[in-house]
């Protein structure tokens, strides 16, 4: 018995297995890892990246459409606060976070 338990304690031949196994059973996780990261990640930091640089290029006379599906002109820009006008003397406050998106004149 004690013969048979020193045999599975042994390394294999030459060496080989050790760091060749550990390698094997990590591959298909950083495999994963990568799939995630080209798949996911990378395309939602590209559109984060881009709807900040949006909301940062808000000024007067820019059609926008808010969060709540109203269409407003942009009269002034504030900090956080946009004011637009959505009709004939009506004009609101919105959140520049409520900006959905910037209508191009195109």
């Amino acid at each position: 018995m004690l013969h048979e338990s020193l045999l599975a304690m042994a390394s294999p031949p030459n060496g080989a297995g050790g760091t060749g196994a550990l390698l094997i059973q990590i591959m298909p996780i950083a495999l994963i890892f990568l799939v995630f990261w080209f798949m996911i990640i990378r395309p939602q930091k590209r559109q984060q990246e881009q709807r900040k640089s949006m909301l940062e290029a808000l000024k007067r006379g820019d059609r926008v459409i808010t969060n709540g599906g109203l269409y407003a002109t942009v009269r002034d820009v504030k900090g956080d606060v946009v004011t637009a006008t959505i009709g004939d003397n009506v004009k609101v406050e919105i959140s520049r976070q409520a900006v959905a998106s910037v209508m191009n004149e195109e």
